[in-house]
This record gives structure tokens, C-alpha cells and sequence, in this order.
């Protein structure tokens, strides 16, 4: 191997910034990560010279400038074809994609990208959590991204302001936690959601549910029962709320409220949707879930589909569904839907002075049947349990299990077998499927 004449350092080790010509392998050897990066770095500063900020520079324009200073820097010195096109679409993504991750967010069988800092990131894949070998330039181009992310949401995220919940163009939610309160640089995770969200029917065929729970829970949807749907994260909430949501019939008007919009109802015209908004940098602006509720009593919804209640907004969620909003869907995290109640309590009375005996009344009156999902062992999401709300007995909050995941066998490893099974339980709330037609 030879040695620079001016660096003293081997080609392949680094790239020779010299340019004296002794370098065995030329003045942009690749064969080192090193050399890699720092030609990419060179490119993008060549690029970023030849930029006229002045004028707007097309996506296609800026691919053929991109593409023009690759080739001419391979005739130079050798550079295979699929390093050029890899160069070519590493070098556009720092400056109008996603940076490293882009790759990751395009891929449809990625679910999760989790970024612990710039040098530090993690996919989910499969179920499966694995360590890529990716890495942002620098904490700066890290932090670049994220404003990027956020800025194109009108959100706002800083040392003051922390914490931040954002979407992809796509739909894929966004969770930023910026320094001091991360305590190793920015991290960031992004849940995908797929391209075309998932109906019953899939969720059938990947035995998430029974056919026959199935079938039940959408002909309660359509008879306007309110249904709250509970899990832990990564449960497959939304997913499933999204598949119920199709079942509502097309003429009526349906209201979401969310936090970082991502349902995706299809098969609805007269859909509003409404998402929160972050307090500014003084502290001001903010618009949450409990006042989007409110103003959407005010749009004549027939449903109202809340995303996620995760405090004092659950009041008014209730309040929705008992002042004539029948068919409303809901999710929330917990660990079972007996939790889910406790939760819900909680939730109210954070908010409100009201007797506990008020607060059950108003869940017992509001909700019809609670779906409970898990992520099993096998990484497998199931909905595990399905109950109706049959009332108050001696204060308490009564459920009737209608159906619940049975597992068969005991087999420790490899996929779970088994599924949802009928308790044997009767269900005792009929009226709204009389009053369909549906009974």
C-alpha cells in the first residue's frame, strides 16, 4: 500500500486532501467508511456553492446538478455505478429528503425508526429491533432534520419547548425530545403507518381478531354503539380504530380530534379533521384536544373519533358521547380494560371536582363495549379482550367479557397459537341494534 507523499497516511485509510498524486487508489479512494463520508461532504459543499439561493431550485433540477457533479468527479477517479447511485441519492436527501433515514422511511416493511442520538439509530423491523449502522454527519444535522420535521407542521420545538409531537407527509407520527431533558443529544421516533391502512379483513387474515368478533364489532359500529378502544403502546390502537372507522356508514358527518393527525378514514366524504396545536415561543396559542371537543360539538357531527384521551379530556369525550354523538370511537393506554376504567376515572378527575359515583355513572352511560389489544410474546398484535359496559353495580363499573384470547397449547417459542373465543356471555345492550335494524 502507498503512502501520501505530503499526509504520510495510507489511501485507503483516508482520503488524501493533498492532491499530490501518490495515493494508490487517487485523491477519492472509497474503500475506507471514512474516505465515504468525507467524498460525500465534499460533494455536497461543491453543490451547495453552485446553489443560487436567489432562484427556486426544482427537485428535478437539483437531481441533475447533483447527478452532473457525481459523474464528473468518476471520470476523474473510478466510482462503481451503484456507488454513484447511491451517492447521487444520499447527497439529494441531505438537502430535500430526510437525510440517512430517508431510506428507512421509504421502507414499507420498516414500522419503526428510533433515533437515541445522531450516531445512535435503531429500526424496528419484522417485530424485530435492530441496530442499523447509519448515523447523521453531526448533532447539527440531526437537529436540522427535526426542525425540518417540525417546521413543516407549523410546530415548534426548542430548549425551551422540549418535547414536540409531529407527522411525516406521510403519516407517520413523530416524537421529538430535544436536550436538557435528553440527556445524550436529540432523539426522535418515528411510527410508520402503511400507505393504505389496514381493513377488518386484513386484520382477520393476520388473526389479530376472529371472523366472528369481527363481523359483530362492525355491525355494532354501524348501530352506533360508542366503543373505546384500549391497549399498551405499540398495541395496534390506531390501526384498529382506523378499520372499525370504515365501517361508518357514508352519509354521515364524522369529526376526528387528534394530536398529530394520523386516521386515515377512506370511504367517508363529510369527514372534518381536526388536530391540536403547540403554545408558541411566548408561551401562547396552544389549542388542545379538550377545546377541539368542544368546538366540535359546534360542526353537527354524528360521530366524533378522538384519537387518544390521555387526561382531563376524557370529561368531554364522555360528555360527547351522552349528548347525542352516538357511534363515537376513542383510544387510550392501559393494560387491560378494567385499567382502562381506572384510567379513565383518573383522567376525569384530573380535570373536574366531581363526586366518583358522577364520574362511573358518566363512563357507564357513555361507553358500550371496551376492545383491549396486546403485543404478545411472538410480537404478534392481538385484541385479547372485548367486553360490553353493562352498568353500575354498588358503585362500581360493571363489564360483561363477551370474548376473550385463548391461548392453545404451551408451546414458549416460535408464533402463538390461538385466538378470540366466545365467553358464553349473553350481550345485554340491545336497543341500538334494534332501534339499526341490525337485530
Amino acid at each position: 500500500m502507498e503512502k501520501c507523499r505530503a499526509s504520510g497516511s495510507h489511501a485507503v485509510e483516508r482520503i488524501c486532501r493533498r492532491g499530490c498524486g501518490a495515493c494508490s487508489r487517487g485523491r477519492f479512494a472509497l474503500t475506507a467508511e471514512q474516505s465515504w463520508i468525507d467524498l460525500k461532504q465534499q460533494l455536497k459543499l461543491t453543490i451547495q456553492d453552485r446553489i443560487d439561493y436567489g432562484s427556486s431550485l426544482s427537485d428535478e433540477q437539483l437531481l441533475e446538478l447533483i447527478e452532473a457533479e457525481v459523474f464528473t468527479r468518476s471520470m476523474e477517479n473510478f466510482i462503481s455505478a451503484g456507488r454513484k447511485h447511491k451517492l447521487v441519492r444520499d447527497i439529494f436527501d441531505s438537502f430535500r429528503g430526510l437525510d440517512v433515514i430517508q431510506s428507512l422511511v421509504e421502507d414499507k416493511e420498516i414500522t419503526e425508526i428510533m433515533i437515541n442520538s445522531h450516531e445512535r439509530i435503531f429500526i424496528e423491523k419484522h417485530g424485530q429491533m435492530i441496530q442499523t449502522d447509519l448515523a447523521f454527519e453531526s448533532r447539527e444535522k440531526l437537529e436540522d432534520t427535526i426542525q425540518a420535521i417540525v417546521g413543516k407542521v407549523n410546530r415548534i420545538v426548542n430548549e425551551s419547548s422540549p418535547v414536540v409531537d409531529a407527522r411525516l407527509t406521510d403519516g407517520s407520527r413523530v416524537h421529538v425530545v430535544l436536550p436538557p431533558i435528553a440527556l445524550d443529544g436529540p432523539t426522535m421516533t418515528i411510527r410508520k403507518f402503511p400507505a393504505h391502512p389496514l381493513s377488518m379483513r386484513d386484520l382477520i387474515a393476520m388473526q389479530a381478531i376472529s371472523e366472528e368478533a369481527a363481523q359483530w364489532l362492525i355491525r355494532l359500529v354501524k348501530a352506533k354503539y360508542n366503543v373505546f378502544i384500549s391497549g399498551g403502546t405499540g398495541s395496534g390502537k390506531t390501526t384498529f380504530l382506523n378499520a372499525l372507522a370504515q365501517h361508518i356508514p357514508p352519509d354521515e358527518r364524522v369529526v376526528t380530534i387528534e394530536d398529530s393527525a394520523e386516521l386515515q378514514i377512506r370511504g367517508i366524504p363529510n369527514v372534518v379533521r381536526l388536530e391540536t396545536r403547540n403554545a408558541n415561543t411566548e408561551g401562547k396559542g396552544e389549542i388542545s384536544i379538550r377545546e377541539l371537543i368542544r368546538a366540535s360539538l359546534r360542526m353537527r357531527p354524528n360521530r366524533i373519533v378522538v384519537g387518544e384521551v390521555r387526561g382531563a379530556e376524557a370529561l368531554d369525550m364522555l360528555q360527547a358521547m351522552n349528548t347525542g354523538h352516538d357511534g363515537s370511537l376513542s383510544t387510550g393506554h392501559a393494560n387491560s380494560t378494567t385499567d382502562m376504567l381506572s384510567r379513565l376515572e383518573t383522567m376525569v378527575l384530573s380535570g373536574a371536582q366531581l363526586p366518583l359515583d358522577v364520574v362511573r355513572k358518566q363512563m357507564a352511560s357513555a361507553i358500550d363495549v371496551m376492545v383491549h389489544l396486546q403485543r404478545l410474546r411472538d410480537r404478534s398484535r392481538r385484541v385479547t379482550e372485548i367486553s360490553e359496559v353493562a352498568g353500575i353495580v354498588q358503585g362500581e363499573v360493571v363489564l360483561n367479557p363477551l370474548y376473550r384470547f385463548e391461548e392453545q397449547g404451551d408451546q414458549r417459542e416460535g408464533p402463538i397459537i390461538g385466538g378470540l373465543v366466545p365467553t358464553g356471555n349473553e350481550q345485554r345492550q340491545l336497543a341500538k341494534l334494534h332501534m339499526s335494524g341490525l337485530l
